[in-house]
Parts: structure tokens; sequence; C-alpha cells
């Protein structure tokens, strides 16, 4: 089959790029690393001397693309914490051996594209020690001789070099220098001396050529079987050569190959593989790949091979009219044990047409969508059942659609043990079932677009299962029983509440980052009895009663961490967000006092001290008299506002001269005349008091004087007692201010009950004081002495009253 593939042609990145980004990386790591770095960057700016205005503070510059043709020692002497410093593309010509005596934190230095000549007079790096990086590519230098000074440098790790001529010993004073990276820029015209890099101990050699480059065959030796990782750079041509050196070294010491941003044509590509696939070379590996005349029949590739791996990123290609099949059918044949394809725009992948050997594949960042493997005869699909070695499939990053489909796509891989299929834009509706190989044990689905019903959708062996950033928002209770599963990420979906782990019998970690969970049921987790590690933190938390549980459980898992469940990120990424007084304070720092939330602890919390505070006032009461001392307060002051309220009319009072008459048996004469009368009359008074021993008046019958005082009196005070109901005349007295109570107000009438009288005591004949007693309040005479004070005080205030005129005294 033929098709027409049309890609846009990534633009060939020049050797400058590639270093200046690996330079750029280490400088923007360093900047991410300290809050208060300090950048100056005076790039672009038609400079030809270094700035003399540069900060103190200044770390990161950048001097490049100008015209400075010598460094001085003053240039630099008022930075002493500049540790990046770029001066590339520049006219440098000469380097004073103090320039950088004044930067002792220098860790990366880029002079590359400068005029510099001599490798071997660069003094100036005997004051930069702490050196990280240093490119001096793409100057003239004739040779490569490193000077003594490189010697100084015991903690570079990468270096960039590039010379016309490469000679035995060139390298010798950096022999005691293990570094990480070594690139040589090479020209066309090389003259490279065999063994010349053995004096190099590095991890990785770099090798970039220029545009038409002539493979030197002494240098290509010397890295296949010095260093261990070799990398080829910026190469168009020469792949015919380095096939053939390949191939004709018996021994190779490269375990690692990598050629990056090439432009190479298929069969050049095809052949160098194939090459390399019967080598000692186990991994493999192209980027940033440019290829043209690609096939339109299939490609021959060995069936087996040392290799162990193959990758191939950001490959574009710049033919119109090529089989995609073809291509296809080359890379998913490859006699290796991972192969990956990734950051390239292939839209299928094809079967082996025989069982394959790859155990891992990686398609990530394509553009793969569900005919994956497949392939259509007539009107059916046939699935993939050459690829049953697979154990670990990673489909990240693509166009994959149907997770059903996905699971038909892969059912006849039967060792496949780890899936990855996140950040795609997977859906399931659960109409139809799944069908996965059997032993899948890792699970990845996130950033795709699954809802609650992808638990009927799961392999039954599953023990890791990463369905984060999704549209969950319910685990049901009748799923799937996944017996294994160990672990279940459900970060940043939308469930509302813990899930129940019934289908999870062994479920040991539970993440639910960033949900929606407000007050997490705790009592679920009675469901997971394996739990041991559990993440809820960044939920819109409701700082409520609800939540007191959950609190609960991240407190005890801080105290207890080893015993019961760990809270991950407690408390720091724990926040309120409702109520407003307590949003953004972290849930360890509020309080929720269970009185507040339990009705019956708050019933007892407030029964039980109001039934303690009872019974102690009770008792108080009782034992201080305290309902005497308050009724006699009560009718003290119903006194006083009865003497502020009543107004009488003037003429209500004609004729009274005295606050009160006073009725007594003659029995009680001594209480009334040494206790009564000297706390009513007088300076203790003030109140004017009739008693017949005084103001009775001779020749008058009793009859007359008892009238005569009662109407001459505002009111009437009877002194009752056992002896009062036994006296007749005390009866006629009480009779004649009962009916003064008509004209005067209910208030006319005192009661003064000197010692208890039942009701039963009192003869039927005085109905009228048995009714008074029934219907007045009347002050008791306490046998107490310290209630004297307030029982004459409430007598008094029941008698006092403004009178009209003074009775006339008779001397």
């Amino acid at each position: 089959m033929f098709i027409s593939l049309l890609l846009f042609r990534q633009a060939m990145r020049p050797m400058t790029a590639t270093l200046w980004a690996a330079i750029m990386f280490v400088g923007l790591k360093l900047i991410t690393a300290s809050p208060n770095i300090s950048i100056v960057d005076r790039s672009s700016q038609n400079l030809s001397s270094v700035p003399r205005d540069l900060p103190q503070t200044v770390e990161f510059l950048d001097l490049s693309c100008n015209h400075i043709k010598q460094l001085h020692r003053e240039d630099f002497k008022n930075t002493p914490l500049l540790t990046f410093l770029n001066v590339s593309w520049n006219s440098l010509e000469g380097i004073d051996p103090e320039t950088f005596l004044d930067t002792p934190l220098l860790e990366n230095l880029d002079l590359s594209h400068n005029r510099l000549r001599n490798l071997s007079g660069q003094q100036y790096l005997l004051h930069t020690g702490n050196l990280l990086m240093l490119n001096l590519a793409w100057n003239p230098f004739l040779t490569m001789t490193l000077g003594s000074a490189f010697s100084s440098l015991v903690k570079l790790e990468r270096l960039a070099l590039g010379a016309k001529n490469i000679s035995m010993g060139d390298f010798k004073n950096i022999a005691g220098v293990k570094l990480r990276t070594l690139t040589l820029c090479v020209g066309p015209e090389l003259g490279y001396e065999a063994g010349s890099l053995m004096d190099v101990h590095t991890q990785r050699l770099q090798v970039a050529f220029s545009r038409n480059p002539m493979i030197n065959r002494y240098l290509v030796g010397d890295a296949l079987s010095l260093f261990v990782e070799v990398e080829f750079m910026i190469m168009t041509g020469g792949y015919r050569e380095l096939s053939e050196q390949l191939s004709e070294r018996m021994e190779i010491r490269t375990s690692h190959l990598y050629l990056t941003n090439i432009s190479i044509r298929w069969p050049d590509l095809t052949h160098f593989v194939n090459v390399a696939l019967l080598t000692s070379i186990t991994h493999l590996s192209a980027s940033d790949v440019v290829i043209s005349n690609l096939p339109r029949k299939d490609t021959n590739v060995p069936k087996t091979s040392k290799m162990k791996s193959f990758s191939a990123s950001r490959a574009v290609v710049n033919s119109f009219f090529f089989s995609q099949e073809c291509v296809y059918n080359y890379f998913i044949s490859l006699p290796v044990e991972s192969m990956a394809i990734t950051e390239t725009s292939i839209v299928h992948m094809t079967c082996p047409k025989s069982p394959s050997q790859i155990l891992q594949l990686d398609f990530s960042n394509c553009a793969l969508s569900d005919t994956i493997f497949s392939r259509v005869e007539g009107a059916k699909t046939l699935e993939c059942e050459n690829l049953g070695n697979v154990k670990k499939l990673i489909l990240v990053g693509n166009n994959l659609k149907s997770l059903k489909l996905l699971s038909q796509r892969v059912q006849y891989m039967k060792s496949l043990q780890e899936l990855d299929l996140s950040l795609n834009t997977l859906v399931y509706d659960g109409l139809e079932e799944c069908v996965w190989p059997p032993n899948i044990t890792t699970m990845t689905l996130s950033s795709n677009s699954l809802t609650d019903s992808v638990f009927k959708c799961l392999p039954k062996g599953t023990e890791t299962l990463d369905l984060q950033n999704n549209q969950i928002s319910v685990v049901p209770p009748s799923i799937l029983k996944l017996e294994n599963l160990s672990s279940l990420n459900l970060n940043a979906n939308r469930l509302r509440d813990l899930p129940v782990c019934n289908g999870f019998p062994i479920l040991n970690k539970l993440l639910l980052k960033s949900n929606s969970l407000h007050a997490p049921s705790v009592n679920k987790l009675e469901s997971c009895p394996k739990l041991k590690t559990l993440d809820v933190s960044y939920n819109p938390f409701t700082c409520t009663c609800a939540l007191r549980g959950f609190i609960s459980l991240g407190i005890k898992s801080e105290k207890n961490s080893h015993t019961g469940i760990e809270l991950l990120n407690w408390p720091l990424d724990y926040y309120c967000t409702y109520p407003d007084d307590v949003r953004d304070s972290t849930l360890k720092s509020i309080s929720i006092p269970l009185v507040s939330c339990d009705v019956g602890v708050l019933a007892a919390t407030i029964l039980c001290p109001a039934v303690v505070v009872i019974v102690a006032v009770v008792t108080l009461c009782h034992r201080l008299d305290a309902p005497w001392y308050m009724g006699m307060i009560w009718k003290w002051t119903r006194a006083k506002h009865r003497a502020r309220t009543r107004h009488l009319r003037p003429e209500d009072l004609v004729g009274v001269e005295f606050h009160a008459f006073v009725s007594y048996s003659q029995h009680d004469a001594d209480w009334v005349r040494d206790s009564l009368l000297p706390n009513l009359e007088g300076s203790a008074g003030g109140l004017r008091i009739c008693h017949h021993e005084k103001h009775f008046v001779p020749g008058k019958t009793i009859i007359e004087n008892i009238i005569g005082c009662v109407e001459k009196s505002r009111r009437s005070v009877f002194v009752l007692s056992a002896h009062f109901v036994k006296s007749d005349w005390c009866h006629y007295e009480l009779y004649f201010a009962s009916h003064q109570r008509l004209s005067r107000g209910s208030d006319s009438i005192v009661l003064v009950l000197l010692e208890p009288l039942p009701q039963y005591t009192i003869p039927s004949k005085y109905y009228q004081l048995k009714s008074m007693m029934s219907r007045h309040t009347y002050l008791e005479w306490p046998q107490d002495r310290a209630k004297h004070r307030l029982f004459w005080a409430n007598l008094r205030a029941a008698l006092q009253a403004d009178l009209p005129s003074a009775p006339e005294i008779e001397e």
C-alpha cells in the first residue's frame, strides 16, 4: 500500500544550539535553586567591553553576541557572586590571566565562537577551580594541546573543545579529571593521531561534525574502543563509512551509541541499524532525525541481535510518497527487548509478522489511534497475536479514545504486566465487556475522560491502578472485585466522599488529593482493613461538626504513623474553605468542640451543671433562709412601689394623724412596748403610732376610742398571736379596721404574725381574720436576731405615708 504523507520538516539544530541548551539547562537549574538570584542580560547590545555598572549581586551574566575583544582583571572585580558567564559569539582574542581572580564561585563559562588561538595559553583558568562547565568550541585553535592550567579544573564535568589537529598527549593535563561529557567539534580537515584520546576519562564522548563531514576513521575507532557512551551529532553523511567501521571492529567498548540532530536516507538508516544490531552495542538511540527516501516495500531485518534497546525521538520525514506500513513493519520487527518511538507523528503501528521478542514498547507522545497493532482484512478486524512477550506497553499522549477497543488490541499480549494509557482521551460507556490479558498488574489511566463506569473495565489482577485527573465522582459499591489491588490513585477527580473498599479487600494505599471532599466519612475506612497510606490533601474541607472524625484521624496519624493510617501531607496541605472565619486555616489548628456537635453531650453539659447549681442554690437557700429574705425583700419592694405610685386625694386624709394604729393582745404588750414602738417611732422609724395606752381618751368608751383611733390612723397594724384570737377587744378593733379598708384601700391593714398561727386554731367567729390571712400577705416575726433588721425595714416601708397634720400631744 502506497500512501502520501506530508509532515513538516524540523529545522536542523546547529552544534552551538546543542551546547548552549546544555549550558542553559545547568544555568536554569541554578537559577531555580536560589530565590534571590540576580540575572543580568547584556547580550546583543553592541558592547565593545564589559560594562562597568554591573551590580555586585549578579550571578547570571549574559554578554553574548557583542564585540568584546579583551577581558581584563577589573572587568569582574565587583562581581564576587558570579556563577554563570556567557561571552560566546564575541571577538575575544585575549583574556588577562587574572580576569577571574575575584569570581571564586564561577561554575559555568562559555567562550565559544570567539578568536582565541592557543589552548595551551589559557592561564585565566588557574583562578576558576570551581568550574563545572567550560565551552571553548569553535575557536580557531590549531592544535588541541591543553595547557597546564587545565589541570586545576578538578571539578569540571562538561568540556567542549575543537581544533584542527589532535595529537597524542594533548589531553594529558586533564587525565586526572573525571568528566561527565567531553564534546569535540571537528571540521572536515581534521588531523587526528590514533590514540590521542587515551588520556581522557569521561562518561560520554560527543563528536560534533561539520555539515559535510569526512569521517575520520581513527577518531571513530578511538571513540568506539575507549568510551562506554558515544554520541555523533550534526551528521548529514558518512553513514556508510561509519557502518563499515562498526562491522569491521572485533572489539567495541561502546555500549550506548547515540545519533543526534542528523539527516539521513532510509537505506543508510536501516543499513546502519542492521549493522549495529550485529555488534556488541546494547543501546542505540536516534533523536532529532530527518529521514528521506523512505521505502515502498519492506526492509529486511536481522532475526537476532545482541542489542537490548532501540529508541527514536522527534523524527520527521521529507518524502511525499512511501509505504507507511513498510516503515512501521521495520521498527516493530527489530530483534530487541525494548523499542521506543516517541514524539513522532506516527498514526499507526503494525503487528510483527512473526512472534516478537520485544519485552517493552514505548510509543509516547505520538499520534496513534485505536487501530494500533490491528489490521483489516475485508470486513473483519484482526488483532495482533505476535507480541505475546511484551511485559510493558507505554502509549502516553496519543489519540486513543476507546478503552474497550484498547482492551481488544492488547488481549493477546499474554505477558503484559504494565500498561500506561495516560494523557489520551479515553472513555468507556460501560455497555460492552472489556477483554484484557490476564497478567496486567500495573494500570495507568491518568489524564483521560473516564467516569465511574471505568471500574467495570479493568484487569482483574490489577495491583496498582492510577486514575488521577479523570471525571470520576464516585466509586460504585457494586463493581468488579479487584482482589489484588493494593494502590489506587484517584487524585484530581470529582469525588465527594471516601470510597468504600468492598471491591478492594487488600487496598494498602489510597490517593484522593485535589477532589471535592468537603467532610470525608471516616467510618467508611472501616471497610479498608489493610489501608496504611491515605492522601486527602488539597480538598475543599468544610470545617463543621461533620469533619471532627477526619481531624481526629489526622492527629492520630501524626502521633501513631507506624501503627495506624498514615495521612500524607498532614497537616500543611489540609485547609478549611468554609466557614469564612476559619478559611485557609489548617485543619489541625482549628477546634470543633464535641459539645457543639452531639445533642446528648450538649444536653448533659447544660443540664448537669444546671442541676448541680439548682441543688446547691436550694441547699444554700434552705440553710440561709433565703426564701424568707427574698419574701421580705419582695414585700418591702412592693410596699415602696405602692408608696411611690399610690396618689391619695387630700380629702381622703382629712383627720388622719397617725401612720398606724396598733392592735394587740395585752399578753403581747411587752413585745409591742419593747420592740415594736422603739423601731417605728422616734428617730429609729420616724412614724407616728397610735396605741391605746397613750392615745385612748379618758372618759370615752373603749368602743369610741377604738373607732376614733382607727379613723385617725392611715393604717392598722394587728399583732397576731394565740392570745390575739382569744381577745374580744382585738376582734372589735379588727372589725372596725376592716370597714375602714373599704374607704382607704386594701393596704390599710397590716398583719404581723408574732408566732405561728395555724388556721385551725382561729375560732370560726373570726372569719374576717381567716379571710385576711388567706388573701393578704403578712409579716412574720423572725426568731433569728439577724433577721430583725430586715423585718423592721419591711414594716416601716409598709406604714410609710405623707400625713397632712400631726396629733396634739397633751402634756
